[in-house]
């Protein structure tokens, strides 16, 4: 199956606000409201000029998943990317998540940063985990039972981060 990582349009929002309501429902991998509202996640997901926000097709057009990606922190840690990613409940497995992770890593690479970092990655989220470690992502710290998992209570978060050349 082809993938195609582009950047969002507005005629994407739909599908992508569809994605972060069965993420944020689950209660499994984002500190977020389970019933967010839309204008409120609209502001959040769809970042800033400093910032990029994507989604991940398949040959037909479907949108499989989503990411934002910026700076994460400003001024004096502007320097070093983050990003989000979120993949829909029916397109998880197929390579929607490396796809967009790839584009990221390639992205703040031709845009200078010096690496990347994810601030709260939940240790329970194990493809999540995988997938990162794989595109050469480790962890460097643990907040133990920082993440209120619906179903499995306090979990750890982990930080995760990448050098970039």
């Amino acid at each position: 199956m082809a993938l195609t990582v582009r950047a969002a349009t507005a005629a994407d929002w739909t599908a992508i606000w569809q994605i972060i309501q069965e993420v944020a429902a689950a209660g499994e991998t984002f500190a977020m409201e389970v019933s967010p509202s839309e204008d409120q996640m609209r502001r959040e997901w769809l970042t800033p000029s400093a910032g990029r926000v994507v989604v991940a097709t398949d040959e037909s057009g479907e949108v499989l998943g989503t990411a934002n990606m910026y700076p994460n922190r400003p001024n004096q840690g502007a320097h070093i990317a983050s990003g989000s990613f979120m993949v829909a409940d029916d397109a998880r497995g197929r390579g929607a998540g490396r796809a967009m992770v790839r584009d990221m890593v390639d992205w703040a690479t031709s845009s200078g940063y010096r690496g990347i970092q994810f601030n709260a990655v939940v240790a329970t989220n194990a493809s999540a985990v995988e997938l990162y470690r794989s595109e050469g992502f480790r962890a460097i710290g643990t907040a133990p039972q920082a993440f209120l998992h619906l179903t499995s209570g306090a979990v750890d978060l982990l930080l995760m981060w990448r050098d970039l050349p």
